[in-house]
């Protein structure tokens, strides 16, 4: 979500634009106000919006030319903007009072100006202070995600991943199949091409990794080109099917210089009472013999010798 970063100040100048003599003020309270004043005044008043459209009347003005620009009437303004006209009948006015009632017209006028700054900069104060709530939380949750990520790949980083198997392991989970995945010949890529080729080899992995996997899988990048796959209580073939994708789809990818490609080790954790981590070490000793297997092989050596 975009926030507004303009300060407190800045928005009340420019949002005062976005209201309007409806959206500042209750009308029955404002017609109370005009009434009594021209009850106890004995005058005709009438009260119209910022454009000269007739909000309050009281009195006759089917006569009244209206003309916001010429004949302003007394402007009730807020935050420097003109947000209603209050017009008072000359002819009402009783000349004897004419000093005290244009007083206390003018009373009403600072009145109204006061009431809509007032309620104006309450609306306001709302809103900022909920989209700096907004902020706090989102900036809560960006801190959250970078000590919980690894900020190359976006899958979790070893400190949380150690913590997720944890939790797994103290909810006696099982089965869980345990995945190792190594990237081949990384290193190559990082002698031949640098450290940008390399950081884009491993992202490239990553991505297949994230993309095939289902959204209760537990991803960890737990070294430069080692990523740990959990997934709790597979279906029947699920986790060598998943295997079989990730490894296809390295395989197939193209790229002028890099040959992504893993080497894969699965085993099971399949009792409560095993951990993770010792299923883990198990996982890796396959991981090796399929690697073994991979660089062996005459397909693997022709896309290595591209």
């Amino acid at each position: 979500m975009a926030y507004n970063t303009m300060s407190f100040d800045e928005r009340l100048s420019e949002n005062i634009k976005n209201y309007s003599l409806d959206t500042l003020y209750d009308e029955n309270e404002v017609m109370r106000l005009i009434k009594h004043l021209a009850r106890f005044a004995g005058v005709e008043l009438m009260l119209t919006d910022r454009h000269g459209e007739k909000a309050l009347v009281c009195g006759d003005f089917s006569h009244f030319e209206i003309d916001v620009v010429g004949d302003p009437g007394r402007k009730v303004r807020v935050q420097n903007r003109t947000i209603a006209h209050l017009y008072v009948k000359e002819d009402s006015i009783d000349i004897s009072r004419h000093e005290e009632i244009c007083e206390l017209v003018d009373d009403l006028v600072d009145l109204l100006a006061y009431l809509g700054e007032q309620v104006y900069r309450y609306k306001e104060s709302s809103i900022y202070i909920d989209e700096l709530e907004g902020q706090v939380k989102d900036k809560i949750a960006r801190r959250s995600d970078t000590e919980k990520t690894d900020p190359l790949t976006g899958v979790f980083n070893k400190t949380y991943f150690d913590k997720r198997v944890s939790i797994i392991d103290r909810s006696e989970v099982a089965p869980v199949a345990v995945i190792e995945a190594n990237i081949n010949d990384w290193k190559i890529a990082n002698d031949n091409y640098g450290d940008e080729a390399s950081d884009k080899l491993i992202k490239i992995i990553a991505d297949i990794i994230k993309k095939e996997a289902k959204d209760e899988y537990v991803i960890g990048r737990i070294d430069g080109d080692v990523f740990i796959i959990l997934i709790p209580i597979p279906e029947d073939g699920e986790a060598e099917d998943y295997v079989n994708r990730i490894q296809k789809a390295c395989n197939d990818h193209e790229d002028p210089y890099l040959t992504p490609s893993i080497a894969c080790g699965l085993v099971y954790k399949e009792n409560v009472e095993e951990k993770i981590y010792d299923k883990i070490s198990d996982a890796e000793y396959l991981m090796f013999e399929n690697k073994i297997e991979i660089k062996a092989s005459p397909e693997y050596r022709a896309r290595l010798g591209k």
